[in-house]
């Protein structure tokens, strides 16, 4: 069979892997001139398997408000001028409920730990370094009462057998020495050993040349127009000038899938949700983190490659744009002075911002479009890397008329009907 992935981003690389070994001939078209170049290029570095959490949870309305009042806010709302983006926090606003957190937490639980089970099969057998290392996440809490309301979280873990630890702010230097000087400034942690870090551009390009070596073909600097269709059945994609036609066709468009797929009448539910990171060299190992440090009340994940420290997260709903803030910036400089002064030297630092294409109940949609021969990919928000492999898995298996190795039933567009 022919499977044709639209988008060459972590999510695209991943599917066409898994629908190369399977034995699909594989074509991947892309925009940009090479793999990972937009929401891939310069995430915060985390594989957060243990911290999978809904956006959407009870009291964020309330949050949200006090937030927008703050100088380094992590949740900025801009109007962009579209009824969708006021339809799209509408929905999230109907997921802040116990009921639906729980069960949209249940949901990304089950895709993270399927994409852990993923990455512990590839490092296995296949030689793909991106400079990852294995040594955890350590959530930070600087409030007694984000202590309190991660219990909820650690309930769905402990259900999932995702082992994690309750620490106190002494404790938290058994992971994080370099946080000796911050350590008064904390009110407790939660550490998940099992969460993982590394540049997931590196891990997505690599992957990308892998599936070269393999066969797969890459069509970049191809701008895609649109999909031919006749009745449920997408017939060929419209791409660089050309009419490309295959037996399937995977969506993995990130932020760019809902004006895609508009055209076909499809309501695909995901919204831009730009984030930005800092990138800086490490000029005092000692000083520095061991892996990624969340610090909750920013919203800013800390994350230490071999000689570089990445800086990133916030929320900004603003539309399509990806103008750099000066003012995010200073936030990600606030965070990372406060908590490793000493670490790396800001004055050589690289600013960045990307797109992050989010769901209203935070869970990628993978699976049914409503077309035979659709399959969608999309929605993964700060989650993508993490579940990059496993959703992949899965979009490759349902391409593949594969039964997949974890329940999909509530995955797909249809859970919004």
């Amino acid at each position: 069979m022919k499977v044709i992935v639209l988008g060459a981003g972590v999510i695209g690389v991943s599917t066409a892997w898994f629908l190369r070994q399977a034995g699909h001939e594989v074509e991947v078209i892309e925009r940009e001139g090479g793999a990972a170049l937009q929401t891939s290029f310069a995430n915060a570095g985390q594989l957060s398997y243990g911290y999978t959490t809904p956006w959407a949870a009870p009291g964020i309305p309330q949050k949200a408000l006090k937030w927008m009042t703050k100088p380094h806010s992590p949740l900025i709302i801009r109007p962009d001028g579209s009824l969708y983006q006021l339809q799209w926090l509408w929905q999230m606003l109907q997921n802040c409920t116990v009921s639906s957190y729980t069960r949209n937490k249940e949901r990304m639980v089950r895709i993270s730990e399927y994409s852990r089970e993923m990455f512990s099969r590839m490092e296995r057998d296949v030689n793909l370094p991106f400079e990852g290392r294995h040594k955890g996440t350590l959530q930070i809490f600087r409030q007694q009462k984000e202590v309190d309301a991660a219990k909820k979280d650690m309930a769905v873990l402990a259900e999932y057998g995702v082992p994690f630890r309750e620490l106190s702010p002494q404790e938290c230097l058994e992971y994080e020495p370099a946080l000796a000087g911050a350590a008064h400034k904390l009110a407790g942690a939660l550490h998940l050993p099992k969460d993982s870090t590394g540049d997931c551009h590196l891990f997505t390009t690599r992957l990308a040349e892998l599936c070269r070596e393999a066969g797969v073909r890459f069509r970049f600097n191809c701008h895609i127009e649109r999909l031919e269709t006749a009745g449920k059945t997408v017939r060929a994609v419209y791409a660089g000038g050309e009419r490309l036609e295959a037996d399937h066709f995977v969506c993995a468009l990130g932020s760019f899938s809902h004006p895609f797929l508009k055209q076909l009448g499809l309501r695909v539910p995901v919204y831009p949700v730009k984030g930005y990171s800092l990138t800086i060299p490490i000029v005092n190992p000692a000083a520095s983190p061991v892996s990624t440090v969340l610090d909750e009340t920013y919203k800013v994940a800390i994350t230490r490659f071999d000689e570089r420290i990445r800086i990133g997260g916030m929320a900004e709903l603003s539309g399509y744009q990806i103008r750099l803030n000066p003012a995010r910036r200073e936030t990600l400089e606030i965070v990372i002075n406060d908590l490793f002064p000493e670490a790396g030297d800001l004055s050589r630092s690289t600013f960045w911002s990307g797109l992050r294409p989010m769901t209203p109940d935070s869970t990628p949609i993978i699976g049914y479009s409503g077309f035979d021969n659709l399959t969608l990919n999309t929605g993964h928000g700060t989650l993508g890397w993490t579940m990059s492999l496993g959703s992949g898995k899965l979009a490759a298996d349902i391409a593949s008329g594969i039964q997949p190795e974890i329940r999909v039933d509530d995955l797909g567009l249809n859970r919004y009907r």
